[in-house]
């Protein structure tokens, strides 16, 4: 398997095209692929190529692009991962295996029974981290999209954004009554057009923020009778909700 780099931007049509710092890096320090070694290069949009070390420096590397080649399929269902805000190293995996099973992007939410504040997020530059985790996934993966991870929020503020997006909430098996709403089960779920998936934090959604999710609009799922893990229950929704649409 060829190494792969990520170039945003990416010039395909460029005699010679400079590697961002971090993968210039990766490529000379860490591989060690000299001059002609064969790679691949993706610009996060979609586009993939075989290409060739043109330059390899001490810190620095060029490639040039030689030909287009198909990276791995995406999924039909544009998917966003509405995620509670885990403690670092859960947030940490969720984030790279839900880039493997497909997801477009990724909404970090910090909700009342969150062990974080937003503040604590802007702070310590973690979503910053959940991207640069994000386009090591993607590369791993055999994908060309980067998906991006957007801004932290609170789940109100979320809420409150219009979206066509079809809004699936995870709800625990055993929780706060729900005001009535039926719960559909996962396998139930038609295939929509796009959708977003909502999973809590580890103490689970307060009453109050069920109150305000089904005045918003959106659809409670199960995913069965037992109660997940915080860093379980997204993947499983995720791996679940393809399935059911014959995406995986």
């Amino acid at each position: 398997m060829r190494p792969r780099f990520y170039v945003p931007g990416l010039d395909a049509t460029a005699a010679c095209v400079p590697l961002p710092d971090d993968e210039a890096e990766h490529l000379v320090r860490v591989l060690r692929l000299a001059t002609g070694a064969e790679v691949e290069v993706f610009d996060g949009r979609g586009g993939l190529w075989r290409a060739e070390v043109i330059e390899s420096g001490k810190r620095s590397a060029s490639i040039h692009a030689i030909e287009a080649i198909a990276a791995a399929p995406e999924v039909a269902v544009p998917l966003t991962l509405v995620i509670s805000i885990l403690k670092a190293d859960k947030m940490d995996d969720v984030v790279r295996d839900a880039v493997m099973l497909g997801v477009t992007g990724i909404w970090p939410v910090v909700s009342d029974r969150s062990e974080i504040s937003l503040s604590t997020v802007a702070k310590s530059q973690r979503v910053a981290r959940w991207q640069r985790i994000a386009v090591s996934s993607t590369k791993q993966c055999g994908r060309a999209v980067v998906p991006v991870v957007a801004p932290a929020q609170g789940l109100a503020s979320y809420l409150n954004e219009p979206t066509s997006s079809v809004r699936l909430l995870c709800v625990e098996p055993v929780g706060p009554p729900l005001m009535g709403g039926r719960v559909l089960p996962v396998q139930a779920v038609g295939k929509p057009e796009s959708a977003h998936v909502i999973v809590g934090p580890e103490g689970g959604w307060a009453p109050a923020e069920l109150s305000a999710a089904f005045a918003a609009g959106v659809v409670p799922v199960s995913l069965g009778g037992r109660t997940l893990r915080a860093d379980a229950a997204p993947l499983v929704a995720l791996a679940a909700l393809l399935t059911t649409w014959s995406e995986l």
